[in-house]
């Protein structure tokens, strides 16, 4: 099975879709990046502190999986040069439509985000991942990536769903009921009936995997990664489900490369 393909295809058809996490940032949005105000999420709701970015301007920022047009235009408008990479050139090409649009300059490069080979080591200062990894099924590879192409000194902001949520049946818990049916890590690919997989697969939605925290906090860490952020967040109550009215579901670390 070709996850990346699937996924590819599926983020494509989401951007058509007007998926929230597709719809570009506004002009306004833009305009107060270039004042130097930038609200960006790597979660659901929680705007990422200011100081987690340090100093923006000229600083080499790689958007890791994290094409839509919204966080990659504001950090290019703050004064930052922006490398957008991201495996739906659907999701790119919103990130190019903002370019265009408010005069900005960005890197466009389409791939998997646990391959970075198309850049050197030690190549950004900054490295912004909103919750992405949960499309592929193996994150160490990604943190390894990561920490090879930042600078020493450099820091990666990545949000991450607590794998909790895949321990229990989503459409349990869209009905507000509490059932306990997978063990992690979770795998769409492994844990799903051959007629649901296919079915999601046929619908348009992604694959996704449920990482355990060894591997998400404890992969930054064996990476060779330093932690010095972190915070929890929750769905808005649009989207709440029975779970997440009882815990936060997602996760945001700032991880420093000595």
């Amino acid at each position: 099975m070709n996850v990346r393909e699937i996924n590819r295809q599926a983020w494509n058809a989401q951007v058509e879709r007007g998926n929230q996490w597709t719809v570009p940032v506004s002009p306004e949005q833009v305009a107060r990046a270039r004042a130097g105000d930038v609200k960006v999420v790597l979660t659901p709701q929680k705007p990422v502190p200011a100081e987690w970015f340090g100093d923006l301007r000229n600083a080499r920022v790689l958007g890791l999986a994290s094409g839509g047009g919204q966080q990659c235009p504001q950090f290019a408008a703050a004064g930052a040069r922006v490398t957008v990479f991201d495996n739906s050139p659907r999701q790119l090409d919103q990130d190019r439509a903002v370019a265009k649009r408010e005069g900005l300059e960005l890197e466009l490069v389409e791939g998997d985000m646990a391959d970075l080979s198309a850049f050197g080591d030690g190549t950004f200062d900054l490295i912004f991942h909103p919750c992405s990894n949960v499309f592929v099924p193996d994150v160490r590879p990604v943190w390894r990536e990561a920490f090879r192409v930042l600078r020493p000194g450099g820091a990666l902001l990545a949000g991450f769903t607590n794998p909790v949520l895949y321990a229990f049946d989503y459409e349990a818990l869209e009905r507000r009921e509490l059932k306990l049916s997978y063990t992690l890590p979770y795998s769409d690919a492994r844990d799903l009936a051959p007629d649901a997989l296919q079915a999601r697969i046929d619908s348009g939605e992604p694959l996704e995997f449920g990482h355990t925290l060894e591997d998400q906090i404890g992969g930054q860490l064996d990476a060779g990664f330093l932690l010095a952020g972190f915070f929890e967040d929750t769905w808005d109550s649009a989207q709440s489900d029975l779970l997440s009215e009882h815990m936060p579901l997602f996760i945001a670390t700032r991880a420093i490369k000595p």
